[in-house]
């Protein structure tokens, strides 16, 4: 996919077009939406970079209509419940960075939370293994959601349009459909085998049991209905009453563990965030229980005391530096991080740059640390995701990601809602011995417990110089998120990259366990591979690292860049 510049006469075409749709005049609730994707575009008042070109006009349109940043980022998140399924939802949960225009910063933690009947021995089976089949496939998979309470709490400390304006373009998406995409077919095609014994969820994503293919319109007329509900109701509309209902009769029937009680008492948290500097810049992203802030902060401090801007992107040496720092930051991540609010998280600690230097005491730029060498800090003490990025003219930032876990999470859709649950309870260390889908290992710290909030590896970022903004950020990727976060902000800052360059430079990832580095097949040279083989490191192929939907602040301008990896979109005005 090409990156292209959105002219401002383009822009404001598309804009004129979609007011009377997204606003409420009747006259245009019988279009069905369809947009063009621009993986690039440039603005002075406003920018929105998501996975879903649909999503992205919606909060663009938001913007133009009068509301800031959070109302944008709101809407967009109810609309990629309905054009991006694989993550976008009303049956999952996700993180909030809020920078506000007088300068705070803020984030709201609506991650999903373990049922009150969830035990931590729940996925284990009579001898104690770990049945992935449970923790991933299963209603047992699903834990308590949290988006629908996030994202009304977050309008409703700082949207300025009214909660129906927020809802209404998400409500037309799902009732009056929208064209699909050759990518998202694509994707429901490879789906259709697994649902054939998941009735609800074949009728939301067949025609009848037929597969949709390209060009398509996909209405989804369940989902539009709770929509409608949450519009009406708000926080009831989805937490009690008939939507409710749906959820905890399924459950009850096919053995999983969300009741009433669990719906009532969910709630979202506000967090302090965690604040990091970097080379005179401030970085702010998420606490736990999500590993991402601390862990990028972590490395960040670590890579500090080296010239990263002198050396050449992709290369062996930077390459090598990178996965020596990601090595020990995922040690700790695997000993120290969970639910702080169960768990007492050495937060101060693994922030401190003191701290960073002590774990690079026996880094050698020519040699591979085994990770079987490499263990947790010790000290006494007294990939499915979406991302997405959001700014106004007033400098409001939003970096907000949101996940089912899984692509599609569980793949159980609640009869009558158009609700796709997630599978988040395999993001607890159900077993100390064995890893998770991502290969990643946990203890103590991030053990199942009732109510508890599972570990997320999610880090929605902001950066900003003097208090300006400078850069928000973010990505999917279950534990590459985080490493695709630090080389899109190494990227802008060290090597003084473009967006669209930081953006799509080739990725790699290390995470102490398994001991390999990944990379992107085909975007690293066979000298590179050999350099870093003989420097002691194992390399393995994949497909695509992270989608880093970004949007940079520079000489009085937005701009944002939709990653080429997905299928998305950036508008501005």
């Amino acid at each position: 996919m090409t990156s292209r510049l959105v002219t401002p006469f383009r822009v404001q075409a598309l804009m004129r077009w979609l007011v009377a749709a997204l606003i409420g005049f009747t006259a245009a609730w019988s279009v069905v939406f369809a947009v063009s994707a621009e993986t690039r575009a440039i603005g002075r008042q406003g920018m929105v970079a998501t996975s879903s070109p649909e999503a992205s006009a919606v909060g663009a349109q938001m913007l133009k209509a009068g509301g800031n940043a959070v109302d944008a980022a709101v809407a967009v998140g109810f609309a990629l419940a309905v054009t991006y399924p694989e993550a976008g939802n009303l049956g999952g949960g996700g993180f909030a960075v809020v920078r506000t225009p007088d300068g705070a910063v803020v984030t709201l933690d609506h991650r999903e939370r373990a049922p009150f009947a969830a035990t931590q021995d729940m996925f284990l089976d009579a001898e104690g293994r770990l049945d992935s089949q449970l923790s991933l496939e299963s209603h047992l998979a699903s834990g308590t959601p949290g988006s629908v309470d996030g994202l009304l709490v977050l309008h409703e400390r700082f949207g300025k349009l009214s909660r129906e304006t927020v809802l209404a373009p998400a409500i037309h998406l799902a009732r009056k459909g929208f064209v699909l995409s050759q990518t998202l077919a694509g994707r429901i095609q490879e789906l259709l085998p697994e649902l054939r014994h998941r009735p609800a969820s074949l009728e939301k994503f067949s025609a009848g049991g037929k597969a949709y293919k390209a060009g398509d319109i996909w209405r989804q007329p369940d989902l539009a209905k709770t929509l409608q509900t949450i519009s009406e109701e708000g926080r009831a509309g989805f937490y009690s009453g008939w939507v409710a209902k749906a959820i905890t009769h399924e459950m009850d029937q096919q053995g999983g563990l969300i009741r009433q009680t669990d719906l009532d008492a969910y709630e979202s948290v506000w967090r302090d965030p965690i604040h990091g500097r970097y080379r005179g810049f401030d970085v702010y992203s998420m606490a736990p229980p999500s590993s991402g802030g601390i862990l990028l902060t972590q490395m960040l401090n670590m890579l500090s005391a080296y010239p990263v801007g002198q050396l050449q992107p992709g290369s062996a040496d930077l390459i090598h530096l990178m996965t020596e720092v990601e090595r020990r930051a995922y040690a700790d991540r695997t000993q120290h991080l969970g639910d702080s609010d169960f768990y007492p998280v050495p937060i101060q600690k693994l922030i401190d740059p003191s701290y960073a230097t002590s774990r690079m005491e026996n880094y050698d730029p020519t040699k591979a640390s085994p990770s079987a060498a490499i263990s947790h800090g010790v000290w006494q003490e007294s990939e499915q995701t979406t991302h997405y990025s959001v700014i106004d003219g007033d400098g409001m930032m939003v970096a907000l990601t949101t996940t089912l876990n899984s692509s599609f999470g569980n793949k159980w859709v609640i009869p009558g809602t158009g609700i796709l649950m997630n599978n988040e309870m395999d993001d607890f260390a159900a077993s100390t011995t064995e890893a998770n889908q991502y290969g990643l290992l946990g203890n103590t710290a991030n053990a199942i417990a009732p109510g508890k909030r599972m570990l997320s590896s999610m880090t929605p970022t902001l950066v900003l110089k003097d208090n300006a903004p400078v850069l928000i950020t973010g990505s999917p990727g279950g534990s590459t998120i985080i490493t695709t976060v630090l080389q899109v902000i190494l990227n802008v800052i060290d090597h003084g990259q473009s967006l669209t360059a930081a953006v799509a430079a080739p990725r790699v990832h290390h995470q102490w366990q398994p001991d390999v580095i990944d990379y992107e097949q085909g975007r690293l040279s066979a000298a590179v591979i050999a350099d870093l083989e003989a420097r002691g490191h194992t390399l393995q192929a994949r497909s695509d690292i992270g989608v880093a939907n970004s949007i940079l602040v520079t000489a009085g301008q937005f701009e944002g860049v939709a990653d080429a990896r997905d299928m998305g979109a950036a508008a501005g005005f």
